[in-house]
């Protein structure tokens, strides 16, 4: 196994508090295809630690019934590479609870960025993004479910993300197809032309 080489940059899969279709403030439900996919993108990527946040503890038990038995039971020795995916996974019941862990481990704050599918003033671009992230400071790559993450999560980032342009003007993506587009876009080998 090698080890991360991108160990300053984390992610978190953030279910509460997120927006329902009419646009309430819900806790959102978790997937464990969301946490399977999101753990081998985060590997890929050899990101550090991907946080599931949500309150709900029925929710957290779900994840940590189907991580033990990745980690621990039948499924690692069946799928050792299921298992090595989800070594960095972590739940948490807010967002805040991630920023502490990073601020201890580390000993100095992430930078909060998040992804929106909505143009907002202060969006960079990821060209932009990808240059920031090779500077010597750790980062947490936030992103919603639902209808997308409260505002105020939004308001208190200190990067925003420019949506993901697709070719129709459609852009409600699965936050699994984001998070592997984003990453791509943001730690991805260039491609040179020859």
């Amino acid at each position: 196994m090698t080890e991360p080489v991108h160990t300053n940059i984390d992610i978190a899969l953030v279910h509460f508090p997120v927006y329902n279709k009419p646009g309430d403030i819900v806790t959102s439900s978790v997937t464990t295809l969301d946490v399977h996919d999101i753990s081998r993108i985060s590997r890929t990527y050899a990101l550090g630690t991907f946080y599931v946040v949500t309150p709900l503890e029925t929710q957290q038990k779900l994840v940590s019934r189907m991580m033990d038995h990745w980690l621990k039971g039948y499924g690692a020795e069946y799928n050792p590479t299921r298992k090595e995916a989800l070594l960095n996974t972590r739940v948490v019941n807010v967002l805040d609870e991630a920023v502490a862990d990073i601020t201890e481990r580390r000993g100095k704050p992430p930078r909060t960025v998040v992804s929106s599918a909505k143009q907002f003033p202060q969006s960079r671009s990821y060209q932009e993004m990808r240059a920031e992230l090779k500077e010597d400071h750790s980062h947490l790559l936030v992103f919603g479910t639902g209808w997308g993450l409260e505002k105020g999560i939004v308001e208190r980032a200190d990067i925003v993300l420019a949506p993901i342009d697709g070719l129709s003007g459609y852009n409600h993506l699965p936050v699994r197809a984001a998070v592997a587009i984003i990453l791509d876009r943001l730690l991805g080998r260039e491609i040179r032309a020859e």
